[in-house]
């Protein structure tokens, strides 16, 4: 496969993950604002979390990758990503708390949709790369499986 040819098919697959992923982050922040509105802010962000991971994983492993369902351990994988993301997302607006205590909604959501921003291209990388990475055709000599990206960057 040739250097631009790669080049396209990865930057259409993180497009097409960051344009899911954006959607899916919206309605999670929209979510979030009115869930805090009742529960306290991190339950909030802990169950909104876990929501939009299971709607992105099915989303991402399809759409993104064409990988087809993603399977138990599929989630799992990506849940721990998300978990990891959750940390960031949470020390981020938990930091703007105890920095400027009366910050206002605009300001918490935009530290909170940046830090996601920061997560997200974390998370394709992982994602893209180890959790549904697309497996090269096993060679009739019997050299094993590897990965597509490896394949690819050695054509």
């Amino acid at each position: 496969m040739n250097g631009l040819r790669l080049i396209r098919r990865h930057a259409a697959a993180f497009g097409r993950f960051a344009g899911l992923g954006s959607g899916v982050t919206v309605a999670a922040s929209a979510a979030l604002v009115l869930l805090s509105q009742w529960i306290p802010w991190m339950a909030a962000n802990a169950l909104t979390t876990v929501a939009s991971t299971v709607v992105a994983t099915e989303l991402h492993a399809r759409v993104s990758f064409g990988h087809g369902r993603p399977g138990l351990v599929g989630h799992l994988k990506s849940g721990a990503t998300m978990a990891l993301g959750w940390l960031v997302t949470s020390a981020a607006v938990g930091s703007l708390a105890v920095l400027r205590p009366g910050a206002g909604l605009v300001l918490q959501q935009t530290v909170y949709l940046s830090a996601t921003a920061l997560v997200g291209i974390g998370r394709y990388l992982v994602l893209r790369l180890v959790v549904f990475a697309e497996r090269a055709p096993r060679s009739r000599a019997g050299g094993g499986v590897r990965l597509r990206a490896a394949y690819d960057a050695a054509a």
